[in-house]
């Protein structure tokens, strides 16, 4: 992961745990996890070169002080987006090209593993391939080594060409160039056709100076495997289209809500350690008007406690962001 010493050691101050035990960085990863996806979006909407920290934040709900406590600008919250989404594809294509018993089935098991990742993340797909170009030298670094394992790979194939007429090592260069190239040009044009097409022709061209013309064309003939539309798995984003802020009191909150169903409003403060019941009394009533709580309590109008309870779907909520942190 992108973070230096400096930034873990910031961030560790603010990640000493609460009143219950339960740290800070519980919904700092929370946070993290929507400014790394805002990143993704807004990079392949406006281009790399022209995000801007005010973009991401305001794509994210997450205040300007929340990205600066948790990057250094905004160079490292795209480095910190494309190391993920680069991780992300090598989980699906790794395994495909690590099942194969041969350099061409491993070759079209990864290549159609990593054409299926971009049909169902187009955006992570665009950071890496697209958006990492105009991202500064610290992005291409990145890009320069993730394109070292590509050109090994494909060089493999050399050592399938019997005789002497194997092909320079400069080859598979041209060949990862060339197949990039492609997915490149289909990303920005946006044409809405599945890159997972694309596999028999690109096939075609890789293995074709190294095993000939025969076997590139029936790589070209051999039928398009079925689109996948499943998205590669991902941890959640528990608050995704609610319209609030993620901050660390709301999600203690939530929490402390889920851990004592039914607690009026001291009880809660006193769990999600809120000293002001007037910040709560606030909370809580954005939280009932998202519907996330409802009040099974006759409440203060009545002369009674109030009662608060997660609704269903405050619990898919609640359970997505224990998820979501690794603390499911």
């Amino acid at each position: 992961m992108l973070v230096t010493t400096s930034r873990q050691a910031r961030s560790g101050a603010r990640t000493r745990p609460g009143r219950d035990g339960r740290p800070r960085e519980h919904v700092s990863e929370i946070q993290r996890l929507r400014l790394l996806a805002a990143m993704a979006e807004v990079a392949a909407e406006r281009g790399a070169g022209a995000v801007t920290v005010a973009h991401v934040v305001a794509r994210a709900g997450v205040s300007r002080r929340t990205f600066y406590d948790l990057f250094e600008d905004r160079e490292e919250c795209f480095l910190v987006a494309f190391e993920e989404a680069v991780a992300r594809a090598a989980a699906t294509v790794v395994p495909a090209w690590e099942d194969g018993d041969s350099w061409r089935r491993r070759t079209r098991a990864a290549l159609t593993a990593l054409l299926d990742f971009c049909d169902a993340e187009p955006s992570l797909a665009r950071l890496c391939v697209v958006e990492a170009l105009a991202a500064g030298p610290r992005a291409l670094e990145r890009r320069a080594v993730l394109l070292r394992r590509l050109i090994a790979a494909v060089d493999e194939g050399r050592a399938e060409v019997r005789g002497d007429a194997q092909p320079p090592p400069l080859t598979a260069d041209g060949v990862v160039g060339a197949v990039l190239s492609v997915i490149h040009t289909r990303l920005l044009e946006d044409r809405g056709e599945p890159l997972s097409g694309l596999v028999g022709a690109l096939m075609s061209a890789i293995v074709l100076p190294y095993l000939g013309r025969g076997v590139a064309q029936r790589e070209l003939d051999k039928p398009t495997p079925p689109t996948k539309n499943k998205s590669p798995t991902r941890r959640p984003d528990p608050l995704e289209g609610l319209e609030m802020r993620i901050t660390y009191r709301t999600v203690r909150v939530l929490m402390a809500i889920a851990d004592e169903p039914r607690a009026n409003n001291r009880r809660i403060a006193l769990r999600a350690g809120i000293s002001d019941q007037g910040q709560v009394s606030k909370l809580l009533a954005r939280l009932h008007h998202l519907g996330l709580i409802h009040n099974a309590g006759e409440g203060p109008a009545k002369g009674a406690a109030n009662a608060w309870s997660l609704t269903g779907k405050g619990e898919q909520v609640e359970q997505a962001i224990r998820v979501g942190t690794g603390r499911g």
